[in-house]
């Protein structure tokens, strides 16, 4: 009795551990006697959804739900047990042995279907996102989860609200947790005709126009509504939908591939055309959600006061004014939080932002100006209509283009009292009790925020701070400080502040630095993830005793990228320096670096064609920023592929700036007798003369290029007169073979064999031997972005007959020692 009961427990142990190593996806249906597990999951036959357990945050509640999954997004449209969450992984969906649906484990049975009188049926996934309880016998459909609509709308789908029967939309609980939630969506007909309302418990929340309810907007065949007394019936491309967001608001959407998000067509609140009229925002979540953008003013007052925002709001200011007594020009304001996807810009291609911006500055008629990393850029002329505030909704932070607003100057420098001709030069008694009262207010908030930190000090003394964030310190390190101490020239110094985190919040935040926080290791040191209070993740970038960076780097990395703004640049968020401590905090990048899928035989599958694309444009778009339009001229010296970073989406961030070093003035190059960096990145001026300059990071991007194109490293070995990646690009080159160096695991038959003979051109171009023969990132990026560029024919490239790895320097010293794998080295030389 006693052994079987060991040898029971013993296969059911195997058993639990087969089934959480080996996850199973079902093709379309799932028959009787069948069972999803939480790493199990159902897919339709061309793959447009896939059902399947998730969990939101650190919650331990598993629920079923459906998801796009050709779309890069973890986006939910449909919860079987959202009202009974299972409460552990054992959990499994099931048809059972009475024929219905239900999710279960050893302590509860939740029936997503509950009929009478069935049985031998199976679960079918349809490509439409709707789930079928089907009789095998007849293939009667039993129950569809069309007819059971949680928070969202997908094509054929409907709303509708007639005797014994009524469908509606609830939203969720908050953004992570699906439960039903205080709004709901549905056909109301108490007010003689039919009218989609919303819902706030048991208020109404929302009223939809008589005559259209909700006047939806149609792209093609992508969206669009048919309204009939009664119904609501959604239809367009599978991958477009209705959400009813926790916030109540109602937003109409559609996942555009070029752009790689959602696109917000219309919301219940803000969906009226031009609602707020010219140079008008509509902020969704307020009560009056109709606002003049900045340097503007409502065009009737009165209008507006009674409601009537449809007239807008004109300028304070007007532009191209070269007449003006203060003679200043017009500038630009951005405008964050902004979605304009409801408007119709002028939208054309163009070399960079500058050239975007430029355009727009000297062209009258054009009022604001966006531009995205694609390379579009938008014109608005004389008018700028349907403007959403999206500073404040829920849900996932997609990639929008940065809005840039053209003001008076002196609306951008709020200088009203001198712009007003209200005002004279005497202050009236008004004005005057004005400033006195905010001068008090002043001195009340200074000393209120004198008292807050002497307590902060005093906590942190006591060992008690916490807190995730000290407000209350930076460092502030002269960034003329930042140079190597050899030939690189001086700059005008600048101070710049950066956050300080305590290293007790740090220790908490990475649960006292346990190894399974731990991320990886570089030649700085370890690097952890780590949860803020906030629920922020971050990661945390630890100096270790052992490593060759220290102080200098550690300060030179944190000053450097603290003022670097640009979306393919990694965000510095602050620093620890306690206890002996050296710590550098980052935002969390979930997909880790760009090696971790490249050089990986299963996930480089990930990394399709138009995927790489991507990487490699973001790429080139941080170093042409670095190069050219960051405040100072930054040359990264490190650039390889475990120093790009991937957010959510694998857009590319480039990291690891301990290394970098930047040129003042009209400075093109400098000497160094520190060589720094990873062998197969560096350029032969570099390690051989410790010559670096611009030239030297395009070498670098073209090693990079190279290996993202074929996943191949640069330092493998391969069947070629050649020992690296380099000399291999060249033989098939020359031999008329170039794209043969593609990848096999992105292969695609839309990608012609033409784009990809461009792109090893380009590569080919970046690592020539002479650094005066390598392109700029500025050209890079036209050929990239341009495909009516001619290029030219690469010259003999680098390393070119390389057949080991030997340096020497000229003047009889020894040779440097550089990393031959992914770690940095330095190494200290006299010259």
């Amino acid at each position: 009795m006693k052994l079987s009961w060991t040898l029971n427990s013993f296969l059911s142990l195997i058993w639990l551990f087969l089934r959480s190593t080996n996850a199973i996806t079902y093709k379309e249906t799932l028959g009787m006697g069948q069972s999803l597990g939480t790493s199990d999951t159902l897919v339709s036959a061309n793959g447009n959804f896939e059902l399947g357990f998730f969990t939101r945050g650190n919650s331990t509640k598993y629920y079923v739900g459906m998801r796009f999954k050709k779309v890069p997004k973890d986006n939910i449209v449909w919860v079987a047990n959202r009202e009974l969450a299972a409460s552990d992984s054992n959990a499994v969906l099931t048809v059972t042995d009475d024929g219905n649906l239900a999710v279960k484990n050893d302590r509860m049975v939740y029936f997503v279907t509950n009929i009478s009188d069935i049985s031998n049926t199976h679960v079918m996934l349809l490509d439409s996102g709707n789930l079928l309880l089907m009789n095998n016998s007849n293939l009667n459909i039993l129950w569809q989860s069309f007819h059971n609509p949680t928070n969202t709308l997908l094509p054929g789908m409907t709303v509708r609200s007639d005797e014994g029967t009524s469908w509606s939309l609830t939203s969720w609980t908050s953004v992570e947790d699906p439960s039903p939630g205080n709004f709901s969506l549905e056909v109301d007909k108490s007010m003689g005709s039919a009218r989609l309302i919303i819902r706030r418990e048991s208020e109404i929340y929302w009223i939809g126009d008589e005559q259209s309810n909700f006047t939806f907007q149609s792209i093609g065949n992508r969206t669009s509504a048919i309204w009939d007394t009664g119904y609501l019936t959604w239809q367009g491309d599978y991958t477009s939908r209705l959400v009813l967001e926790v916030s109540g608001e109602l937003n109409q959407q559609f996942w555009s591939q070029n752009t790689m998000r959602w696109v917000s067509l219309l919301s219940s609140k803000c969906g009226r055309n031009a609602i707020c009229g010219n140079f008008g925002i509509c902020n969704p979540q307020a009560t009056d959600p109709c606002e003049c953008l900045q340097g503007f003013e409502p065009y009737d007052e009165d209008s507006w006061k009674k409601g009537d925002t449809s007239a807008g709001c004109r300028r304070k200011t007007e532009l191209c004014s070269n007449t003006s007594s203060d003679g200043l020009d017009d500038g630009f304001l951005l405008v964050d939080g902004v979605d304009f996807s409801l408007d119709s810009p002028l939208a054309f291609k163009t070399q960079n932002a500058f050239t975007c911006q430029r355009d727009c500055s000297i062209n009258c008629s054009c009022v604001a100006y966006a531009y995205d990393v694609t390379g579009s850029c938008l014109f608005w002329l004389d008018r700028v209509l349907n403007l959403k505030n999206i500073s404040v909704d829920y849900g996932d932070d997609n990639y929008r283009p940065s809005f840039y607003l053209k003001l008076a100057r002196s609306d951008l420098i709020n200088n009203e009292l001198i712009n007003n001709p209200d005002h004279n030069s005497s202050l009236s008694q008004k004005a005057l009790l004005t400033i006195v009262i905010l001068i008090i207010f002043l001195v009340m908030l200074a000393l209120a925020l004198f008292a807050y930190y002497c307590r902060r000090r005093k906590l942190r003394r006591e060992g008690e701070d916490l807190l995730m964030f000290d407000t209350g310190m930076s460092m502030k390190v002269e960034i003329s400080e930042l140079t190597d101490g050899d030939n690189v020239g001086k700059v005008n110094k600048r101070d710049v502040k950066l956050p300080l985190f305590s290293f007790a919040s740090v220790s908490a935040a990475t649960n006292k630095f346990s190894p399974e926080n731990k991320l990886g290791e570089g030649g700085f040191g370890p690097v952890y993830k780590g949860k803020l209070l906030n629920g922020g993740e971050v990661a945390v970038k630890r100096l270790s005793a052992r490593s060759g960076q220290g102080w200098e780097e550690l300060k030179n990395e944190a000053m450097l990228i603290a003022k670097l703004q640009h979306n393919n640049l990694v965000r510095l968020l602050g620093c620890c320096v306690e206890r002996d401590e050296k710590m550098l905090i980052y935002e969390f990048m979930p997909n880790k670096s760009l090696d971790v899928f490249l050089f990986d035989a299963t996930k480089c599958r990930i990394l399709d064609w138009e995927t790489r694309v991507r990487i490699i444009d973001g790429i080139a778009q941080g170093l042409l920023y670095l190069h050219q339009y960051s405040r100072f001229r930054i040359i990264h010296r490190d650039l390889k592929a475990s120093n790009i970073l991937l957010d959510i989406d694998m857009n590319p961030k480039i990291s690891d700036f301990g290394l970098a070093r930047l040129f003042g003035g009209n400075e093109l190059q400098a000497n160094t007798n520190r060589i720094v960096g990873t062998y197969g990145y560096m350029s032969p001026e570099y390690a051989l003369e410790g010559i670096f300059s611009i030239k030297s990071d395009v070498f670098s991007f073209g090693v990079l290029l190279l290996e993202i194109i074929s996943g191949k490293k640069n330092t493998g070995l391969y069947h070629t007169n050649s020992l690296n990646l380099l000399g291999y690009a060249w033989d098939l080159w020359t031999s008329g073979r170039g794209t043969e160096l593609m990848d096999s695991a992105s292969e695609d038959a839309s990608v012609q064999k033409i784009v990809v003979r461009r792109y090893v051109n380009i590569a080919l171009l970046c690592v020539q031997e002479s650094a005066e023969d390598r392109p700029t990132m500025s050209d890079v990026v036209s050929m990239l972005g341009n495909e009516n560029i001619v290029l030219p024919y690469p010259k003999p490239i680098a390393f070119l007959n390389v057949r080991g790895i030997r340096t020497s320097r000229s003047d009889g010293s020894s040779a440097e020692t550089v990393s031959t794998n992914n770690m940095t080295a330095s190494v200290m030389e006299a010259r």
